[in-house]
């Protein structure tokens, strides 16, 4: 493990500040904090300069802004156990004729061994985030991870026809350690990264949960190819990829608890370092949550991420049954299209992140992405049923640059418009409108799917994108966190309940203006 004092500074700003803050003066941007007059052209007088300065002296003695080699384990490791996660939410659905023969259940039964992912996030997406703001993100971490184990491990007893009922209880354990996942890839940049590599890390750690999708689709219909004859062997191929899932997350379980610290030493960012300076009693997590409803740009952004998200999960859900009612026998190249979607999304993701550490241009980024996933979900219905595999690769490709590279863009958005609330709060509650959405989406398309066509299912998705691109075209674009890291400074929401809180952060934010 990397000490502290090995760590690197951050690149260009690497000043001095009060005492578990991490930021160097801020400059002052045409501008001033609310109440607070210009005086001299910008510059403080001599007594504000004074009471500035004992202020800050006031706070202890002083550390720097650096960039710990430790996130790139933390990133890592977390981006793993991610993987292994959204693998096992669609292992089943991609497999759905194979495991209703082998349980001898229906169509619908097996959707609900991918849709209890969805079902569970909802209730428990508020308890998850409490613990994340009170408890920390190493036993956050810590739980994602050895249940993931766990549901695993449980999965390997339902390996013989009439056990249903246990490996859907086993996925729902799978379903509860995703609530203590989905919400962490903007905590996990916010907290380890700097503002310059944060949405690209944001998008590396969404990029695992893609990771594990794709491998979701490609690799269970080779481990275990239909064999409606073979009961027996069937058992056995299963056996297979239960127990190497089971496996491999106990492994990242204790390289989470290895791997895994609550912070770095030194905050990353000025943004974080602000952050640091509220103390932890007076965080109130029930203001946080209204704070957030109260934001109207973060609630468009949080019915249009739900739309978005929920219909990739009903695409996702339902490719298998999709693919098969065209091309009857091509259960394996379904999930090939199924990998290149996901494939095809994790390289847009990467694109979205890097561009938007280079720009932060992110409604705009945000707005264009949306519009093209909805040409290529037009597309992408109107040559399903042409005849041709080769142009269901290509169309699941583009579709998948775009809607699945959609998913960062919203995290980092949510964070930037909600500063400076918990960045697991506004995440997960992104999340519970994806889970909502997705459950309410799979099982409309599921239903227009069987008793129509999957044309019929996928424009009723078409209709609800389009609806998701006028909410964003609605969203203010104001980028709170980006300016607190460029020294422009004007917060009117506290990511805190009590007049204590503005009492601690505004004043920093004072002395940093009036002494730069």
């Amino acid at each position: 493990m990397v000490e502290d004092g090995g760590e690197e500074e951050a690149e260009g700003d690497s000043g001095e500040m009060p005492a578990a803050t991490a930021a160097p003066p801020l400059q002052r941007c045409n501008g001033f904090l609310p109440g607070k007059e210009a005086e001299d052209g910008g510059r403080a007088g001599g007594g504000e300069r004074a009471e500035a300065e004992a202020m800050l002296s006031a706070a202890g003695g002083r550390v720097e802004t650096r960039l710990s080699r430790r996130r790139l384990a933390v990133l890592a490791v977390f981006s793993s156990y991610s993987l292994v996660n959204a693998f096992q939410w669609i292992q089943y659905s991609i497999l759905s004729n194979v495991f209703a023969v082998f349980y001898g259940v229906s169509f619908t039964q097996i959707d609900w061994l991918s849709m209890v992912y969805m079902v569970a996030y909802v209730p428990l997406i508020l308890p998850a985030t409490w613990l994340l703001d009170t408890r920390g993100l190493r036993l956050t971490a810590l739980l994602g991870a050895g249940l993931n184990g766990l549901g695993a491990w449980l999965k390997c007893g339902s390996l013989a026809p009439g056990r249903y009922p246990l490996t859907l209880a086993a996925q729902a354990v799978c379903a509860v350690a995703q609530v203590f996942i989905l919400g962490l890839p903007s905590r996990v940049a916010s907290v380890w990264f700097g503002p310059t590599e944060v949405s690209t890390a944001c998008a590396v750690a969404v990029l695992g949960n893609q990771l594990g999708t794709a491998i979701g689709f490609l690799l269970p219909p080779v481990l275990v190819p239909n064999t409606p004859n073979d009961i027996d062997l069937m058992a056995h191929n299963i056996s297979i990829m239960f127990y190497g899932t089971a496996i491999v997350s106990t492994l990242l379980f204790f390289l989470t608890g290895v791997v895994f610290e609550e912070k770095p030493k030194y905050p990353p960012s000025h943004s974080q370092a602000v952050l640091q300076t509220v103390p932890p009693e007076d965080y109130s997590y029930k203001q946080s949550i209204i704070n957030l409803f109260r934001n109207v740009p973060f609630v468009l952004l949080l019915i249009s991420y739900g739309i978005m998200t929920g219909a990739f999960y009903s695409v996702s859900t339902l490719l298998n049954q999709m693919i098969v009612t065209h091309y009857e026998g091509e259960e394996v190249n379904a999930g090939r299209i199924g990998l290149t979607l996901v494939v095809a999304g994790m390289v847009g993701s990467i694109i979205c992140g890097l561009w938007l550490d280079y720009t932060k241009t992110y409604k705009q980024t945000t707005l264009i992405v949306y519009i093209l996933s909805f040409i290529g979900m037009v597309v992408f219905t109107f040559t399903l049923d042409l005849g041709y595999l080769t142009v269901v690769f290509v169309t699941g490709g583009v579709l998948g640059f775009f809607m699945t590279g959609y998913l960062p863009l919203g995290f980092e958005f949510a964070v930037e418009i909600t500063y400076p609330e918990s960045e697991g709060t506004s995440s997960g509650l992104l999340n519970a409108s994806a889970q909502i959405f997705g459950i309410v989406f799979t099982l409309v398309q599921g239903k227009l799917t069987t008793d129509y066509s999957p044309r019929a299912g996928n424009l009723f998705l078409c209709a609800w994108i389009f609806v998701g691109i006028i909410l964003t075209a609605l969203i203010k674009s104001d980028l709170r966190r980006h300016n607190v890291n460029s020294g422009i400074v004007n917060l009117d929401v506290k990511a805190v309940s009590a007049d204590s809180s503005t009492m601690i952060v505004l004043p920093y934010l004072s002395a940093w203006l009036l002494l730069a």
